[in-house]
């Protein structure tokens, strides 16, 4: 079987060949680090999270370069903002606590570390150099002003717009800088000229003067220096097609560089079926939701959806995706309780899951081939099949690796929603007291007190379940 990917520059869905046979390069746009994360910073992490771990399954040597933009006019305009208001903190000081705010967050959904994490403002070299390069193959210029920018000529560049398959004339205006020293208001900034309201620190010397790159420049950069003039795959969010990935395609081409292969693009977040933006108020943020649900739950919500889809965010959404992930669990648990930790051995993944997988990582897919798996294992040991249950069990358990949430993976211990800290062990301290009188009870043959328990907990959806190994229970979800 092959595997498929949905290449965004030629829209459609393509045989995906590595550049060199069992390697894989991928870049990822990352963060431009001026504020807290939202959920889309969290929804585009996790799509290539999923991606990266699928092709390590499928043995391949995965190498991801997700960048982070701590230069940029945002995270100067942030910094002068809160020193007007009568705060101390540095431009750099506030972009190195976002990024952390970022790490944070990423981590707390298990999305791996990339291999490299490359920032702007430690390869400002490279940028240099292709910015040279550009001007000698007549595809950028210094500003008519004098200023000391310089802008890429898109006049110069016939195959400008293939990305989006614009034609340049109706594209939009570059609103990077003002049109003042262009040739055309299209053509946008490489090098910006330091401008006297800006810290001095924001600059660095260049053969135009001192000033700091373009957003686009940066991620030429950065994902050729670190896997070469031609790599596999590019990634980003949909609102990055253009003008951000637009520019870096061409610059990079003009450069003459091979640069991606492949270009794909996950879709976008809306809350409550509106598109989320600053405007309208309606932003979800990374510390909100690590406060509404566990984080493995969290991880669950967030990548459930085809990453080329809208993922719809509502109220209810996180109840649904823990009900959902508690099934999973409560299947996991009482086989573990029934068949012993000797069962704990995973297996190959089910071959609906690897289809899905391969069909252009349809997650939603997958995830109908685990809970199909699932409500099977509990029919096994309904019935007494416990070597089908083992195998069924090894099953679940590859396949939750491959999606990142095996909840008996080290990195979930004791990662907890942190709105309600403290509650699942709360919850368990109370009905184990009401398990332990109900013991007594039945050891009494009080059977009508033992059977009052029950029924108590069953009013509050909580099952129990008799087993030669005691009595455990679960909250009952349908």
């Amino acid at each position: 079987m092959r595997q498929l990917i949905f290449d965004s520059q030629l829209g459609t869905t393509v045989d995906f060949q590595p550049l060199t046979p069992g390697r894989v390069g991928l870049y990822v746009c990352g963060p431009t680090v001026q504020s807290a994360p939202h959920i889309g910073h969290l929804r585009s992490a996790l799509v290539y999270d999923q991606i990266r771990r699928w092709f390590s399954h499928e043995g391949l040597d995965v190498t991801l370069v997700r960048n982070v933009t701590d230069i940029d006019d945002k995270i100067l305009e942030k910094a002068a903002e809160a020193q007007a208001a009568g705060g101390t903190e540095e431009w750099w000081a506030l972009a190195y606590r976002v990024e952390r705010d970022f790490t944070a967050a990423y981590d707390a959904l298990g999305v791996l570390a990339p291999t490299y994490e490359p920032r702007a403002t430690a390869n400002i070299g490279p940028m240099i150099e292709i910015i040279e390069t550009l001007i000698e193959r007549e595809h950028a210029y210094v500003a008519l002003d004098g200023s000391g920018s310089v802008y890429f000529d898109t006049a110069s560049w016939p195959r400008y717009g293939e990305l989006t398959h614009q034609q340049r004339g109706d594209m939009e205006n570059a609103a990077d800088s003002e049109p003042v020293g262009k040739r055309d208001p299209r053509d946008f900034a490489l090098w910006k000229a330091h401008r006297e309201h800006e810290p001095a620190s924001a600059s660095w010397p260049s053969p135009w003067g001192r000033g700091r790159p373009g957003w686009h420049i940066e991620c030429s950069a950065m994902s050729t220096s670190y896997l070469g003039e031609a790599f596999d795959i590019h990634g980003g969010g949909l609102d990055l097609r253009f003008p951000h990935h637009e520019n870096e395609l061409a610059q990079s081409a003009a450069a003459g560089h091979g640069f991606a292969k492949h270009w794909i693009h996950n879709g976008l977040v809306n809350t409550a079926g509106q598109k989320m933006s600053k405007s309208l108020g309606n932003s979800v943020f990374a510390a909100d939701l690590l406060g509404q649900a566990r984080p493995i739950v969290l991880r669950y919500f967030l990548g459930s959806a085809h990453y080329r889809s809208v993922l719809d965010f509502s109220a209810g959404a996180l109840d649904e995706a823990e009900i959902a992930f508690s099934r999973i669990e409560g299947f996991l648990d009482r086989a573990l309780r029934e068949l012993g930790a000797e069962a704990v051995v995973s297996g190959p993944v089910p071959e609906d899951f690897r289809r899905a997988m391969l069909n252009d990582f349809a997650i939603p897919q997958a995830l109908a081939a685990l809970h199909t798996r699932v409500r099977a294992g509990n029919s096994q040991l309904d019935g007494g099949d416990r070597a089908g249950a083992a195998e069924t069990l090894g099953g679940v358990l590859t396949m939750l690796d491959v999606l990142g949430l095996n909840p008996n993976d080290p990195h979930w211990a004791g990662r907890e929603s942190t709105g309600q800290p403290g509650a699942e062990r709360a919850l368990d301290a109370l009905v184990g007291e009401l398990l332990d009188e109900r013991q007594t009870a039945r050891a009494n043959k009080d059977f009508a007190a033992s059977d009052l328990i029950r029924d108590r907990l069953s009013a509050a959806g909580i099952t129990i379940e008799d087993t030669p190994h005691g009595t455990h229970w679960s909250l009952h979800v349908e």
